[in-house]
């Protein structure tokens, strides 16, 4: 799973097709956030990320661990890779960064997919040497059995298998939380069979909780007399 014959870790930002700027407007705003914020942890990632930040348990959960959240709707393995190289990671020392992308790699393989989510957690630690990483996997999509859940459930094994080799890296799959014994997934957790609710959002939310806080009792205390 090498980033030199993988599409899905060839950094690249988003081709602007609708011409409103919209995704590098959003990728700038993050860069200013680095030097103008400390975070302690940094959510990075796709819609699944950035939808977080839209519900309660958000501010509850992650807002008190001074947590910045850079997720993008429809961001690729690549798409955040480009990010992360051009400015996402300068200025901060976030001691946990959360890394979810993966599930809009449409025209990649489970192995491409892998690979990328790879390429940037490596990023990750090479730019971030004193952080810790928090992977998760990601989660089966549409109402019944089907192929991009198989592909999505694949991408995870791989992971599972991979990650540790890395160092400090924790991969938190929730994906099992939300399909019934018959195979299908309710609207009442993911309301267009791909994004979460409220309710799932909180089964998640409250497990990786538990993680970060488990994760930064364990390490150094750096930089904290600035932050109130």
């Amino acid at each position: 799973m090498s980033g030199e014959e993988n599409p899905a870790a060839e950094p690249a930002p988003v081709i602007d097709v609708q011409g409103d700027g919209r995704w590098m407007s959003q990728h700038n705003r993050f860069v200013q956030e680095c030097k103008d914020a400390e975070p302690d942890v940094l959510f990075v990632g796709d819609s699944m990320v950035q939808l977080m930040q839209q519900f309660e348990v958000w501010k509850e959960l992650f807002s008190p661990l001074h947590a910045l959240n850079f997720g993008i709707g429809g961001d690729t393995t690549s798409n955040v890779l480009w990010r992360l190289q051009n400015g996402e990671l300068e200025n901060i020392r976030p001691r946990v960064v959360v890394l979810w992308v993966g599930t809009n790699n449409h025209e990649h393989t489970a192995e491409q997919v892998a690979g990328g989510v790879l390429a940037i957690a490596q990023l990750i630690l090479s730019r971030l040497p004193k952080s810790k990483v928090i992977v998760l996997g990601l989660l089966p999509r549409g109402e019944f059995p089907n192929p991009l859940r198989e592909k999505n459930t694949s991408v995870n094994n791989l992971l599972l298998a991979s990650l540790p080799r890395l160092g400090p890296v924790q991969f938190l799959d929730m994906g099992g939380s939300f399909v019934h014994s018959d195979g299908t997934i309710s609207s009442r957790d993911m309301f267009d069979f791909l994004h979460l609710t409220a309710g799932a959002y909180r089964t998640i939310a409250t497990s990786l909780h538990e993680l970060l806080l488990q994760l930064l009792e364990e390490m150094p205390q750096e930089r904290r007399a600035s932050l109130v």
